[in-house]
């Protein structure tokens, strides 16, 4: 009798345990249980380059050219997207056939924190030689210009 007794009240002691026990989560799916993912900012890239005869305060060109006089400053407009510490390279050839010759070569070091405007520029007071020139745009310590430009001086 004393087991029917212990039975008796441990069978509802057991079903209430059971019933009041929480269930379980179900797992989480993989694309759940992934860390979100974070994006590194993209580093510096040259995105657009202009030649002109004027730059405003924004070192944007604002008198757009491809043809210059003899006694004009060349100006470039060097835009970057990106973000980082970047170092872009102007130079600037006089082009005879396939032969070059460096009239210029300028190194801007920044530190871009998204979009930037970069200025280069050029001048002889004394007169460039009528011909086809070309402009480069290295950005670090690359052999292959991120861009390049053509003009004439007539």
């Amino acid at each position: 009798m004393k087991n029917l007794i212990a039975i008796t009240i441990a069978l509802p002691l057991a079903t209430t345990t059971l019933a009041c026990r929480k269930s379980e989560p179900p797992p989480a799916t993989p694309a759940e249980s992934a860390a979100p993912a974070t994006t590194l900012p993209a580093p510096v890239s040259v995105s657009a380059v202009a030649l002109g005869t004027a730059i405003g305060p924004d070192k944007r060109v604002t008198a757009a050219a491809e043809s210059f006089g003899a006694k004009d400053t060349i100006y470039s407009s060097v835009e970057t997207v990106g973000t980082g510490h970047a170092r872009l390279r102007a130079r600037w050839s006089f082009v005879k056939g396939d032969k070059t010759a460096k009239v210029d070569e300028t190194t801007i070091e920044l530190d871009a924190a998204g979009p930037a405007v970069n200025e280069f520029h050029i001048s002889k007071p004394s007169g460039w030689p009528k011909g086809d020139y070309k402009l480069e745009v290295f950005l670090g310590d690359a052999e292959t210009p991120a861009a390049v430009r053509t003009f004439k001086v007539s």
